[in-house]
């Protein structure tokens, strides 16, 4: 084997290797710490949840500062896990009526659920609770439907009943568990997420992904870890 070969053959394996221990560090890495964390969901009832016509759900003061549009499918771990890391964080500005949060719930991964239909029976549930109107129950239900019980793609999802329970969980009255329960607002959740989904579609070219969060027409990097204290800033 030639010289130049065999300094060939080491620079290749100099560049694997360093592929390999930035793939490594950011394996061992993992997810980050999450944002204010102990403070937990809002908590001002000042905050109330409104649920538009379309299905949107909008969670803030009435005279926040900024009102930001989430875009996000019940299923999808990125959303999941932009909950656990800024969840806090968004709950105390929508407190200090510096944020207001409209929610655009989409259902394009619900086939990966056992049920085939998770996504959809999900959002509707939140509707349910939005539609009570509290700020704080729907931040709880919110934070417990996207990451803590959030079901992984492929595993168990929940049913109607197990929805319900997590309501209760976050404080939402009997009405509001029977509408989950009973599937009241199914049909109405599956045409919203369409409608939500078209939009999305809108604004990324035909390439909805979630999650997706837009300041107006301007798409947030949610990978960036200060983007909601930058909105505030």
């Amino acid at each position: 084997m030639s010289n130049k070969t065999t300094y060939a053959l080491g620079a290749v394996a100099v560049v694997l290797i360093a592929v390999i221990v930035i793939l490594a560090m950011r394996w061992g890495r993992g997810e980050p710490a999450p944002r204010n964390d102990g403070y937990g969901p809002v908590r001002n009832p000042s905050v109330v949840a409104v649920l538009a016509p379309d299905g949107a759900i909008l969670v803030g003061r009435p005279d926040a500062a900024k009102t930001v549009d989430v875009y996000e499918d019940p299923l999808c771990p990125g959303c999941g896990s932009m909950e656990r890391i800024h969840g806090q964080e968004i709950a105390q500005l929508q407190d200090e009526g510096k944020l207001a949060v409209r929610y655009h719930l989409v259902n394009f991964l619900e086939s990966k659920s056992p049920s085939k239909d998770y996504s959809t029976r999900a959002i509707a549930a939140n509707e349910c609770v939005a539609e009570a109107g509290s700020g704080p129950v729907y931040s709880k239900f919110h934070e417990l439907v996207f990451a803590t019980k959030q079901p992984t793609e492929g595993g168990a999802d929940l049913s109607n009943a197990e929805l319900a329970d997590v309501a209760r969980e976050a404080g939402a009255s009997e009405q509001v568990q029977q509408c989950i329960s009973g599937g009241a607002k199914v049909d109405a959740a599956r045409a919203n997420a369409q409608v939500a989904l078209g939009r999305l579609n809108e604004l990324l070219n035909g390439r909805a992904s979630t999650p997706s969060a837009f300041d107006g027409q301007s798409k947030l990097d949610v990978n960036n870890e200060e983007w909601v204290a930058d909105l505030t800033r």
